[in-house]
């Protein structure tokens, strides 16, 4: 797998294409334990074409982070992630991004500004699923994009009617 395909070679796949499945089926076998040693192998990839690698430990993080994001497990899973992932600054972020979703889905304390400085993707999943009335009005009022804004609204109203409801 160190050869590279040409771009003239239609026969082969991509040699990223090839390491980012490799990863992929790694992290899909991974138990929890070895989880932190993985993500340490993978980040410290020597190639020179990181994407395989940060694209698969965003992908472990984020299939892991939502089964883990409620339960009493969270904590010292992210614990044990922390310092493998702070080589690489995308999958860091995520990781962090994460641990704010969580205070916010479970009501614990959390800060409007890191909300407002998160990426987009953590302000549209927010709008989508959290169950913070904070956090959907902190997003409606300032989102980043139209897009959150809008999202963040309509939960609000969809909220309001569901209460009315009841």
């Amino acid at each position: 797998m160190t050869e590279r395909a040409t771009a003239g070679d239609t026969g082969r796949e991509p040699d990223e294409h090839a390491r980012f499945a490799r990863y992929r089926r790694a992290f899909d076998a991974v138990t929890a334990e070895d989880a932190p040693a993985l993500v340490t192998r993978v980040l410290a990839d020597p190639d020179p074409v990181p994407g395989p690698a940060n694209s698969a430990v965003r992908a472990y993080l984020d299939r892991r982070a939502a089964e883990l994001l409620t339960t009493p497990g969270y904590p010292s899973w992210c614990a044990e992630l922390t310092g493998p992932v702070e080589a690489d600054a995308f999958s860091a972020r995520r990781l962090r991004e994460w641990t704010l979703l969580r205070a916010m889905t479970l009501g614990e304390p959390w800060e409007a500004e890191a909300l407002l400085a998160a990426t987009n993707w953590l302000q549209l999943r927010t709008a989508e699923t959290c169950p913070s009335a904070g956090a959907l009005r902190t997003l409606a009022a300032g989102g980043r994009t139209r897009r959150i804004r809008v999202a963040a609204r309509a939960r609000l109203s969809a909220e309001r009617l569901d209460l009315d409801r009841t």
